[in-house]
């Protein structure tokens, strides 16, 4: 299978079944002497984990990252870093009944349309839990984007199921689910977040979403023009992530309906420099950083592990049949993507940065 690295300059390679004995990635392409310690990676893991809430999925895993190279005496030393955790909380059982029977609206049908052969425990490569890999390589980048220039990647949930939010964004909220555990930031509209995805669970049903992701700190000439565009790069690196099937930057599709003297960013002297009065473009144009905060949102399909009947194939018999999912599933995912999005857009920006030289390649 190809297709599992990451990036041009800093590159990041996952690895791992669900259900296989570990998932991890390897990190090629950092700059030696970024300062890095095992709880860099772990703060990120523990907020992408299972079992931490009532309104995710009850596996209990405590993907407790191990850095097996390219890291001595607390920095990075240009080499690759390998790093996994172990899965220690499979259960394949409820796979058994319908390994043949590829379930609607999962990579199920597709694998084996490709590949004629598939870990159907869990998902295998296509799960969920292949993210757990972003999320380290993630790690690394948002600390070297934050050493060499000071940018920060930040993202919440905006909108999950009928409830949206209208606040102002309290990303920090968001980050430490110090407002919930859906990692909205606006305690109200995270509480009626709740109930609809508890409500959707009771009923064997699941919930979709918006995610934003605002990156702060980036520098101004990010990006090439025509066919390799700072919001080309971002789009695709979100695009990857399982379950994301829209993205937007700035007033995205609202622009359909504006006039241009209405979308327009005005241009003026800020601090002695030219800058944007307002943020319309989401911190890109012309595919190249504005210096503005770059601002993101894009759309999450509801999981589509229900336990509502669905109607499919059985592929060894041909067979038209009906298949109630069961298992330990999230009925929404929104939560836990949100880590998984700020991981590759920094990667994103670490990869660009490096590319464009804006941070050494070989030391920092």
């Amino acid at each position: 299978m190809s297709g599992n690295t990451f990036g041009k300059t800093f590159r990041v390679t996952t690895f791992g079944e669900s259900h296989g004995l570990a998932v991890g990635a390897t990190v090629d392409g950092c700059p030696a002497g970024l300062p890095l310690e095992k709880d860099d990676v772990q703060f990120e893991l523990d907020r992408r984990r299972p079992g931490t809430s009532t309104v995710v999925s009850s596996r209990k895993e405590k993907d407790q990252v191990e850095i097996l190279s390219g890291v001595f005496e607390g920095s990075t030393m240009g080499t690759p870093i390998q790093m996994l955790v172990y899965n220690l909380d499979v259960d394949s059982s409820p796979y058994s009944s319908i390994a043949s029977k590829p379930r609607p609206g999962h990579a199920d049908l597709t694998y084996e349309i490709k590949y004629g052969k598939r870990d159907h425990r869990g998902g295998g490569r296509a799960s969920g839990r292949e993210t757990v890999g972003r999320v380290m390589g993630g790690a690394v980048a948002k600390k070297l984007i934050k050493t060499t220039h000071g940018a920060e990647v930040l993202a919440r949930a905006i909108q999950i199921g009928p409830v949206n939010t209208v606040s102002e964004p309290d990303f920090e909220a968001a980050r430490r689910g110090l407002s919930s555990e859906v990692r909205c930031g606006d305690p109200d509209a995270s509480a009626r977040m709740v109930e609809a995805i508890e409500t959707a669970a009771s009923e064997g049903d699941s919930l979709g979403g918006i995610v934003q992701v605002m990156a702060r700190g980036v520098p101004a000439g990010l990006g090439e023009p025509v066919f390799d565009k700072l919001d080309a790069r971002l789009a695709g690196a979100l695009m990857s992530i399982g379950s994301v099937k829209a993205v937007e930057f700035g007033a995205g599709m609202a622009f359909a309906g504006m006039r241009g003297s209405d979308a327009n960013d005005a241009i003026t002297s800020i601090n002695g420099s030219a800058g944007l009065v307002t943020n319309r473009a989401g911190g890109i144009l012309g595919g190249i950083s504005t210096g503005n905060d770059i601002v993101i949102n894009f759309a999450v399909k509801p999981t589509p592990s229900i336990s509502k009947a669905q109607d499919t194939l059985d592929l060894l018999t041909m067979d038209s049949v009906e298949i109630r999912i069961t298992g330990r599933h999230d009925a929404c995912i929104v939560p836990r993507i949100v880590p998984v999005a700020e991981s590759m857009v920094a990667m994103t920006l670490a990869d660009v940065m490096i590319e464009g030289g804006f941070i050494n390649p070989g030391r920092i």
